[in-house]
């Protein structure tokens, strides 16, 4: 499939990423589970469940395929809901060993991961803390990858996770309309080697893909 050509619903993502029955009843349960918490914790949209497979679950599994097959320490920063964090461990849970970070600062949002977590058997686990303490904590840690999905402007990301990317780890940021600003507003302070591939869900949306960044 074209990068370039938005898909549709749970049948196109199963056919677009090939994944197990399995893995499928996982997610599936996942979506279950958020709907049911979104009613009294606010974690995602509730306008965006109606096509929850489109604007969450395929939006976070893309990143999968931007990631070296050998990654197997991935970080979620923000997660929030597991967005993007939760749905990569589900879907790369059957083809290789790999443990997924998820950072989140609210209590709530974090009682909702262990809950999605021991409902799905994800191999993930929750760090309750701020995303520049968690970074701190975790620079000699052996990441692979760094996600960010909506947490923070790209400037403020690169200084938040700089400990992390000492170590060799490639960052991987959904980013909307406004990525051209923040590329503009982060090389007054970094040097960026990055390449910008187009979102499969969002036409105008792009993912950052950065393998190193140095401040100036």
């Amino acid at each position: 499939m074209d990068r370039r050509t938005p898909v549709r619903g749970r049948e196109a993502f199963a056919r677009r990423f090939s994944v197990s029955r399995e893995t499928l009843a996982r997610l599936d349960a996942y979506v279950d589970l958020l709907d049911k918490w979104n009613r009294r914790v606010n974690l995602v949209a509730a306008s965006t469940l109606g096509d929850v497979w489109m604007r969450h679950v395929f939006d976070s599994a893309q990143l999968v395929e931007l990631a070296p097959r050998s990654a197997g320490r991935w970080l979620d920063l923000g997660s929030g809901a597991g967005l993007p964090g939760l749905i990569i461990a589900l879907c790369l849970r059957e083809d290789r060993d790999i443990v997924v970070d998820l950072v989140e600062s609210n209590a709530r949002k974090c009682a909702f991961l262990h809950e999605a977590i021991r409902t799905t058997g994800a191999p993930a686990r929750v760090i309750c803390a701020r995303a520049g303490a968690a970074c701190g904590e975790l620079a000699d840690g052996g990441t692979d990858v760094i996600t960010a999905r909506g947490l923070a402007p790209l400037a403020r990301l690169l200084e938040i996770t700089s400990a992390v990317r000492r170590r060799g780890a490639i960052c991987l940021f959904p980013k909307g309309e406004a990525v051209d600003r923040e590329l503009t507003a982060a090389q007054k302070s970094w040097r960026i080697s990055y390449k910008l591939v187009p979102s499969l869900t969002r036409p105008a949306a792009r993912i950052v893909v950065i393998k190193e960044a140095r401040h100036v």
